[in-house]
């Protein structure tokens, strides 16, 4: 794997001395927000693990190499790049790496690469998952199938609220995903803390969390498992008026043809403008409590016996 996977010295090190680290993905610098929104938050999130006593590594394809763990200039390339940089998943990632391309990785992508590189902690802002109407569309994120095959936690506030989330919480059961909340009895749909759906298990501390990852892991029971934090309280957003604003950037998109990969990022986009920003304000401020969660996480982990 070293043809193509590069770790950068902090990340090597502070694995190597079986300390916590935290994955972070890239797709939220490039596609998921606006410049310089994105760059600021990139930076601040990786701040955040730092704080919280974590080593943060933010993972993309730079030239053609899968890296984990970015200098400042690179996230900055990102952030300016936008909607021009490659977004990888799965499928992608070969075809970056091959072209020698930059490439922002999503969810399943960052799984997959932080697997590669020993790391078992992951936070973001939401999954991707069962995209509404998707039983005609069959419009399913990647982020599921990777979700069932790969051994990493992925720390969110739920699924982003543009999907189908009773769908994809059927979706993950049916292939074995634990969905845990952090804190709560149901899952949080991204800017709203509670979507009315409930979840396999409530934790309240990042030990008992951390106890969960090991025992599955250890039954050698692969894939990953979604631990739901909900946005802060003080950032929440109404989920009658998060839905209408939704609605209609749906409505807008199907007028205008926008799917496949483009969906996400124009939905998320519109609902901020929609909003008149609040919905950007929320999500930078999940991601950051994400972070945070994801190092607590990864820190309680550490002290633990191996795990698979």
């Amino acid at each position: 794997m070293t043809e193509y996977l590069s770790i950068a010295p902090e990340v090597s090190v502070a694995l190597a001395a079986g300390q916590p680290v935290v994955a972070l993905e890239s797709t939220i610098i490039a596609q998921g927000m606006p410049w310089p929104d994105n760059a600021e938050t990139a930076m601040a999130v990786a701040d955040a693990v730092r704080d919280a006593g974590a080593t943060p590594a933010t993972v993309a394809v730079i030239d053609g190499r899968l890296r984990v763990g970015l200098e400042a200039r690179e996230i900055e390339m990102l952030a300016r790049g936008g909607s021009q940089i490659r977004k990888c998943s799965r499928r992608d990632l070969p075809l970056a790496v091959a072209a020698g391309a930059h490439g922002a990785t999503t969810v399943a992508a960052t799984m997959i690469v932080a697997n590669l590189a020993g790391i078992k902690v992951f936070a973001t802002g939401g999954i991707g998952g069962v995209h509404r109407g998707a039983q005609q569309s069959m419009d399913v994120s990647a982020d599921l199938q990777e979700l069932a095959r790969t051994s990493v936690a992925v720390v969110c506030a739920g699924a982003k609220a543009i999907l189908d989330l009773r769908l994809t919480l059927e979706y993950l059961e049916t292939y074995g995903v634990p969905v845990i909340g952090y804190g709560t009895d149901v899952l949080p749909a991204f800017y709203v803390r509670d979507s009315g759906l409930g979840l396999d298990a409530h934790f309240d501390t990042p030990a008992e969390v951390a106890a969960v990852l090991q025992a599955k892991w250890s039954l050698g029971l692969a894939g990953g498992v979604v631990i739901a934090n909900p946005v802060p309280e003080a950032y929440a957003l109404d989920p009658d008026w998060i839905e209408q604003l939704t609605a209609q950037a749906l409505s807008e998109a199907a007028a205008d043809g926008i799917g496949g990969n483009d969906a996400t990022p124009y939905l998320l986009r519109r609902v901020a403008e929609l909003s008149n920003g609040k919905s950007l304000r929320s999500n930078v401020e999940l991601v950051l409590n994400n972070a945070r969660l994801g190092a607590a996480v990864a820190s309680a982990l550490s002290g633990l016996e191996p795990c698979g």
